[in-house]
Order: structure tokens, then sequence, then C-alpha cells
């Protein structure tokens, strides 16, 4: 893969005009059986390359150079809206024989695409999973989604339904409050505006949980704006302040994700009425995510195997899944949940290989190559087999 450079990525978005990102598909590199292959992006991403938006009935074209990983590449590319017949998307197209971001090798990497106010067009592709993250915290966007425009002035704008209870949220809070706290008023909150019961967070576990990480999100970038602005509008006595603070700030987004992650799971079995233990502590110490039933089960070398289950969570797998395969050795069927958003071929056969399953919203499941599909489960899907175990 072509060497990156995290700073190169960031301070091309910090000096553009327009900028958005989107992790790559097996869509995208023409993984999946379609005739038509390239980047796609979504329509609120047009200004980048058009005037006015796309107009179905017809299509419209903006040929553009573009100029790859800070000059590693260029290409002279192609602005699609198709919009003819029943088609209704933009792409963007045509880069050469043999271009390097469209092998299988990409999918899940993060391409990034700026256009600075000369009119001058600059991408950049992330693949490691440690610069993707830190890119997306720089620019307090959502690990989790697709298609985002990169709004360098991005300020809270919740939900209108969750808005006043998230303001009167953040007024009650002048220091951040641990996960557990915030992770159980968004499920409140969120369960209220939608009228949830319990049923329907077990039935409909794969949109809610999604829903959940989403509220919380929203809400932590309102706590953050409010607790950090005092510090951040007044100028750092040195360089090392400003980086020190700066790490302050990654690091309690990334360990808030991957937290409330597992509440919002535990929340999701508890609904399902399923036996669940956490932080059980296994062979040299490890301590997996979940265990099915419980750790007592575990540890009773009467109880069969084959109705254990264990399940790691972590918000992004790309280079990370390995952790889980030594954590529970009585189960050698390992599960993983993960909001990443597609990997690689050559990972998902060493996750086959490995056997161990990944777990993921429903919705995600088609960003992933289609001859892994079998490997890859749901988390409703997940909660009938567990349930299945422990009837």
């Amino acid at each position: 893969m072509i060497e990156e450079n995290l700073q190169d990525a960031i301070q091309l978005v910090s000096d553009s005009e327009y900028a958005y990102c989107h992790y790559i598909t097996p869509n995208d590199v023409g993984e999946t059986g379609s005739h038509q292959y390239g980047f796609t992006f979504a329509k609120p991403c047009y200004k980048m390359y058009f005037d006015e938006p796309g107009i179905r009935g017809s299509n419209k074209e903006n040929f553009i150079e573009v100029d790859w990983q800070k000059g590693q590449i260029k290409t002279q590319s192609r602005a699609i809206f198709y919009g003819v017949g029943t088609r209704n998307e933009y792409r963007l197209t045509r880069f050469g024989r043999g271009f390097e971001f469209l092998r299988d090798d990409y999918i899940g990497s993060l391409q990034i695409m700026t256009r600075n106010r000369e009119g001058e067009y600059f991408a950049y592709v992330l693949s490691n999973q440690d610069n993707i993250e830190n890119f997306m915290y720089t620019f307090s966007l959502d690990v989790t989604k697709g298609n985002q425009v990169i709004d360098k002035s991005i300020i809270i704008t919740p939900d209108q339904k969750l808005k006043n209870d998230f303001l009167a949220f953040i007024n009650a809070h002048h220091v951040f409050p641990d996960t557990v706290e915030m992770a159980s008023f968004v499920r409140q909150c969120v369960i209220e505006a939608n009228g949830y019961n319990k049923l329907q967070v077990s039935k409909d576990a794969d949109k809610i949980i999604l829903k959940w990480i989403d509220a919380e999100y929203q809400l932590f970038r309102g706590l953050e704006e409010k607790i950090y602005r005092p510090i951040f509008t007044r100028p750092f006595d040195n360089c090392q302040s400003l980086v020190e603070f700066s790490n302050t700030i990654l690091n309690r987004r990334k360990s808030r994700a991957g937290k409330s992650l597992e509440h919002h799971l535990a929340e999701i079995f508890v609904a399902s009425d399923l036996k669940f233990e956490e932080q059980v502590i296994t062979e040299n110490r490890k301590k997996p995510d979940f265990i099915f039933p419980d750790g007592e089960s575990y540890h009773n070398l009467m109880f069969p195997s084959d109705k254990l289950t264990m399940l790691g969570a972590k918000t992004t797998c790309k280079d990370r899944w390995r952790q889980v395969l030594n954590e529970a050795n009585r189960i050698p069927k390992k599960h993983l949940f993960t909001l990443q958003r597609g990997v690689t071929r050559n990972q998902l056969q060493e996750m086959k290989d490995e056997h161990l399953t990944l777990v993921v919203p429903r919705d995600n499941k088609s960003l992933f190559l289609p001859e892994f599909h079998e490997n890859i489960m749901c988390l409703s899907d997940f909660i009938g087999m567990v349930r299945e175990r422990q009837s």
C-alpha cells in the first residue's frame, strides 16, 4: 500500500474550501457485480464539483484533475451525476489503468476529497485504523458513518425531538459525566422520543443501537463545546500545552466511544432477556466484553462449551480484531460486534480461518464483500442464536 501521513490529510482539509470523506466500499471497487465503479459521494457533497444539484432525468459531469497523496498520483477524473432512468447518484470515476485505490485491499479505508479556493482538487486515502480515527476525531466527525461533509466550523445541532433534553443535560454538567450516566440518559431520551418499548428494543436492535450511538455522539459534542470552550478560546502558553490539550480531547473521544458501545449492547441484551456477564476474568486474566450465560458457567468445566458464547465489542476492528482471539479459550468460535464499515478480503479470510464471526448492524452488512456474508451476522441474528442456546 502507498505510504500515508495523517498530518498531510489534516493539512489538506484545513487548507480547503470544500471537503468530504467517504469509506471505500465493495461497490466502489467493483466487487458487487455492478457495471459501475468509482467512488460514490452523498448529495450534500455536490458543491465540490457542481454549482447546482443534479436533476432527475438527465446526467451531468465535470472533468477534473485530482492530486492524490500529496503528489504521489495524479488522475484525469470525472465527477458525474447519474439521473437517467432509475439511477440517482453521484460518483467520481475515470482514474486510469491500475489505479491503486480501487483495489479490494482498500475496502474500509477512508477517502478524503478536498477543493481549495483556486479550484484545485486534492485527495487522500487513509488505511491505518489509528490514522482514520484520529482524522475523524480531529474534525468532530462520526467514525461510524459513511459519506460526511467536513464542516470545520461544525456546531452541535441535536435532533429537534431530543434538543430540549440534551440542552438541559448540557446545562446541568460542568464536567464530563461518566459514560454509564451519559449512555443511560441518551437511551432513555431516544426511547421516549420514539415511543419504543422493551419488545421493540430487542426486535429492532440493529436499528435502535445505531440511534443510541448517533444521539450520544451529538450529546457528547455539545458537552465538549461547553466544557472545553473556556480553554480553547484562550491563547496557549506554548506549543507543548496545545499538543497536550489536543491529545486529551482525542483520547477522551476514543475512550468514550468504546465504552458507550458496550453499555448500549448490554442494554440490548437485557431487553432481549439474555443471560450474560461483562468483563469475566478468563485465562491469563483476559477480560472478554461479554460472556453468555456468565462467568460461573464458563469456569465450570461440566458446563457444555457449545452452550457458551463470547462477544467482543469494538467500534472499529480493521486492525484490532485479533485482540479477541485468545480472550476465552473454552470458546473456539468467537464473535465480535463492530461498527466498522467494511474490511479487506484478506482480513475477512483471516477472520474466517481463525473462526471469528463478525456481528454488525443489519444495514452495515452490505458494506462487506458478498462472498463473506455467510461469516457475518447482524445483531438480531446473534441475539436469536444466543437465545436458542440458552433455551
